[in-house]
């Protein structure tokens, strides 16, 4: 790779893990990537893909894989669950600020297709059902109790052999913890989420809001609506479909013939206290989950993570391995503050979407431009 080239460890194969991976490589630099899980879940949900978030993969290389699946999303409704429209989606301000329209993929196609792009490079090896060794790997959040396990008095030591250690292990991080303490750790705001696939195109697309619940509804592919929906009190696919069933078509025959074990349930957290770096001792940088984990309501996870990927990589391999310290900062500099801002809007706008007496919500809604 020439003298230029440093070597990266990159925890978390994930988008944003992959993303790395790739900037990295393309810049010259060996890189291993540590999955832990022993292969890469292809779960059939659908990735927004903000313009923003466009042209980050178009400088790593991948607009045009992304296009070529991807399906535009230009019509979407806030609606109550009587099926009255509220307001649009900012669809088309978006689409006319940018110049190109907000896309959706399948998680499936967009993971296959950071892969394929690896593949293409050459060069990196990745190894899967191994998480990160050593002290780290024990220094996680409990997911059962939301505490830190264990607490590092000190950032723990790099790898031998390591320049550059990127954590994109997701809101659990080992590598978080690890090097940046147990403070900033996952909270839940007591909400449970669901997503699938409905093998069918429902024609009718965006968000409906009810008393403490929502709804949402988005084109992946032709024949497919993805959909998502929360509600605090449902455990089990009957409940949920209990609790959409007098909703608007075609909210109840989307859970009625979407087969439940293809459903995907998860307690929705975000990680809280915000922390204040993205990246430790000019060696270990975070990116994606792992530095910002935000609710789902903006749809901005994975973008995020693609931003935090290019605009780390493109700092390091403007300053090659000497630089290294000056590109964490610059990259701090660049993301962290915006990535959380809109982690910040989005548990703002969870809680305005999850009000439980919504006609003062739905007034304001009305009120949105067209």
């Amino acid at each position: 790779m020439g003298g230029n080239s440093g070597t990266a460890l990159v925890v978390g194969a994930g988008v944003g893990g992959l993303a790395t991976a790739i900037g990295l490589r393309r810049a010259g630099w060996e890189v291993t990537v540590l999955e832990r899980r022993a292969a890469l879940e292809r779960y059939g949900t659908a990735f927004g893909i903000h313009p923003t978030a466009q042209s980050a993969l178009d400088r790593l290389g991948l607009g045009d894989a992304l296009r070529a699946r991807a399906v535009p999303y230009r019509d979407g409704w806030i609606r109550r669950p009587d099926g009255t429209v509220l307001a649009a989606l900012p669809l088309e301000r978006i689409e006319r600020k940018a110049g190109r329209p907000e896309l959706l993929v399948s998680r499936p196609y967009l993971i296959d297709a950071l892969l394929a792009e690896l593949d293409r490079l050459g060069g990196t090896k990745i190894e899967y059902g191994r998480p990160l060794a050593g002290e780290a790997a024990s220094l996680v959040a409990d997911p059962a109790t939301d505490q830190a396990v264990g607490r590092a008095a000190a950032p723990a030591p790099l790898p031998p052999g390591v320049d550059l250690l990127v954590g994109a292990d997701g809101i659990n991080s080992a590598v978080r913890t690890a090097h940046f303490g147990a403070r900033s750790r996952p909270r839940r705001i007591d909400t449970v989420a669901w997503i699938g696939t409905a093998g069918f195109e429902t024609g009718v697309y965006g968000e409906t809001w009810g008393a403490g619940r929502f709804f949402g509804m988005t084109p992946v592919e032709p024949g497919r609506t993805n959909w998502y929906a929360t509600v605090p009190e449902a455990t089990t696919a009957d409940e949920l479909r209990g609790a959409f069933a007098d909703w608007h078509d075609p909210i109840p025959r989307v859970l009625a013939e979407t087969d439940p074990a293809t459903w995907i349930r998860y307690e929705m957290r975000h990680l809280y206290p915000a922390l204040p770096a993205f990246t430790a001792a000019g060696r270990v940088a975070l990116v994606g989950d792992a530095a910002h984990a935000m609710t789902p309501n903006l749809g901005q996870g994975a973008c995020t993570a693609l931003l935090d990927a290019e605009a780390l990589t493109r700092a390091v391999a403007e300053r090659g391995p000497a630089g290294l310290p000056a590109a964490l900062r610059a990259y701090g500099a660049e993301r962290r503050r915006s990535a959380q801002r809109v982690a910040f809007a989005s548990r703002n706008l969870h809680r305005f979407m999850s009000a439980r007496r919504p006609a003062l919500r739905d007034a304001l809604v009305g009120l949105l431009p067209g």
